[in-house]
């Protein structure tokens, strides 16, 4: 009988090698000099002092589940439904007590409300069973919990726990694509390259300042130009004006009256 051929010790080893392909970093594009990138957001800065989410909250749970709750819908339309959501629930434990079908009564008139009830029953028991009924204050936990992606974790993060991040919303994605502040054909990739090129001590405010800026003056529709406090810098082509908004304080933000 012949003996069977045994792969060499070469070939075994060649064959198990295993390929690991690195991740290649983002590369930094702006169609912004630093000295410009610093006087848009120095201009938000004065217009907006201190910019603030829409979503109404009253601990990191209750923001955990607007923002769960806010994806495909309107900050108001989802301060709405939550008003009386967290009146009879506010920690995990009680929204637990309250169950899923009361959840959906409560949030149904938000988009894909079946589905979100879900999820908030199932952050709920995570929080209670994984971490005690506290919310993490890591990216890499919040992003565990049912329903909690990148932007969400993001937005926690910085409301609740006042760390500098880049929550990219669909605001955020359209600003940093149409002005050309930090293009990129993903959120991921508009988040890394916006981390870049944010002057970092207007960083823990800035994607406020996008966000707000992109809800009331640089619309998705029709960006209204001649309220713009950054028209003469801005390198849209899509842009309609170029002499600058008054560089005033706006009127303090009413939350929870938004109009979107």
């Amino acid at each position: 009988m012949p003996t069977p051929k045994l792969k060499s010790s070469a070939t075994s080893s060649q064959n198990s090698k295993v390929i690991v392909r690195r991740k290649k970093p983002v590369t930094v594009r702006s169609a912004y000099s630093e000295a410009e990138r610093e006087e848009i957001f120095r201009r938000f800065s004065i217009q907006r002092p201190e910019p603030k989410g829409e979503l109404e909250h009253s601990n990191p749970f209750t923001l955990v589940v607007a923002v769960a709750l806010s994806a495909q819908a309107t900050d108001a339309g989802v301060n709405k439904a939550t008003r009386a959501l967290f009146k009879a629930a506010d920690t995990p434990e009680k929204m637990l007590a309250l169950g899923e079908e009361r959840v959906r009564d409560y949030i149904k008139t938000i988009g894909l409300y079946r589905n979100k009830a879900k999820n908030v029953i199932a952050l709920s028991q995570m929080l209670v069973d994984t971490f005690g009924g506290v919310v993490p204050q890591t990216r890499d936990e919040l992003v565990m919990l049912p329903g909690v992606g990148r932007k969400t974790a993001n937005v926690v993060l910085s409301m609740a726990f006042g760390q500098a991040t880049m929550a990219v919303d669909t605001h955020i994605f359209r600003i940093a694509n149409r002005i050309k502040l930090a293009p990129g054909k993903t959120p991921d990739e508009v988040e890394e390259r916006l981390m870049k090129v944010v002057p970092k001590h207007y960083l823990y405010h800035a994607h406020h300042w996008l966000i707000l800026h992109g809800r009331y003056t640089c619309k998705a529709r029709k960006p209204e130009c001649e309220r713009c406090v950054i028209a003469d810098i801005c390198k849209s082509p899509e842009k309609t004006w170029d002499v600058p908004a008054p560089l005033v304080e706006l009127p303090p933000q009413v939350i929870g009256e938004a109009v979107e």
